[in-house]
């Protein structure tokens, strides 16, 4: 348990030095955000942010990580999987918003491109699981053997989890506060499950989590982008898999699962009847267009989310 405070602590006080320089490199070689023209008219005000942020973020979660786990000697093969599962997702993301800055445009890897890459990198944990723990997944006292198809759910949480986080972030501050209950409830279910290392690593993103928001928070001083978005979602489906909860991801994600949702139902209808069930999706943009501020909403879907992950955490002992 110390060393769970140890690396939420030694995270977050990182992510907050490493915060300062690199959003003022950001700053002097003008690497901004360039707004979708689909986004509501507000964020038009948001053009020319900083973004790549999710760079000191990861930075942040990987040094504290790793001190941490070799102060408490368990830095094993299962911390090496994440970690390098963590960081090329992270290098998807920031090749996703190179392009973009590149481009001048909202505009970044094809869908395709990025997908296959989500995929490809999913594997790596996906098959250290397969040999630690088999074709078995868990759910509370209750066991499946997924047999052939469990490489395949393996692979679809975690690069679910990636895109669904990416989707999320369109706020100021909205993903992040989001994802510290569902990384909160993953690593309080990853320690009473035994395996420590997932904990441990959980305590990193929140301590990281805390420490971006100083930038994060309305109004944003700098935006994650997709090297924050992609790596953090591909690492809260990572760790859900190598911590045995994956199923439980389904509940405290269960915000993420909405937003999700959200565009799934969206897309459907307007192909289906051709009308839109929402104002814009993801949801957080319906609510904005309904009148909501940006703060109100950000503390709406975290609430919600706090919900999600503590009922996560109940059916957990119920079953």
């Amino acid at each position: 348990m110390i060393m769970i405070a140890v690396a939420l602590l030694l995270s977050m006080v990182l992510c907050l030095l490493l915060g300062v320089p690199y959003i003022d490199y950001l700053k002097k070689k003008t690497i901004g955000q360039y707004i979708l023209d689909l986004a509501p008219e507000a964020h038009a005000k948001k053009a020319g942010t900083p973004t790549t942020g999710g760079v000191f973020i990861i930075t942040a979660i990987i040094l504290s990580s790793v001190i941490t786990l070799l102060m408490a000697e368990k830095m094993d093969k299962s911390a090496l999987i994440i970690m390098i599962t963590l960081v090329f997702m992270m290098l998807a993301g920031f090749q996703d918003d190179y392009l973009k800055i590149k481009g001048h445009e909202n505009k970044g890897l094809s869908p395709r491109g990025k997908l296959l890459r989500q995929v490809l990198i999913a594997l790596i944990p996906t098959v250290y699981a397969m040999q630690s723990y088999g074709t078995v997944i868990t759910l509370g006292s209750r066991s499946f053997d997924m047999g052939i198809f469990y490489p395949i759910l393996a692979v679809f949480i975690i690069t679910g989890a990636s895109n669904a986080y990416n989707l999320t972030d369109g706020l100021d501050g909205l993903a992040i506060s989001v994802g510290i209950p569902a990384f909160l409830a993953c690593g309080f279910l990853a320690y009473h499950g035994g395996h420590n290392v997932v904990a441990i690593i959980c305590a990193s993103v929140i301590g990281a989590s805390v420490g971006f928001l100083k930038y994060n928070k309305p109004k944003a001083q700098v935006f994650m982008g997709d090297t924050g978005s992609l790596a953090l979602g591909g690492l809260l489906g990572t760790l859900a898999v190598i911590g045995r909860c994956e199923l439980l991801l389904a509940i405290f994600g269960g915000m993420f699962v909405i937003e999700t949702l959200s565009v799934i139902l969206q897309v459907a209808s307007y192909k289906l009847t051709g009308k839109r069930i929402f104002k814009m999706s993801p949801i957080h943009h319906h609510f904005e267009l309904c009148g909501h501020s940006e703060s109100r909403i950000v503390i709406e879907f975290t609430v919600v989310s706090c919900i999600f992950s503590m009922l996560a955490v109940l059916l957990y002992y119920l079953l």
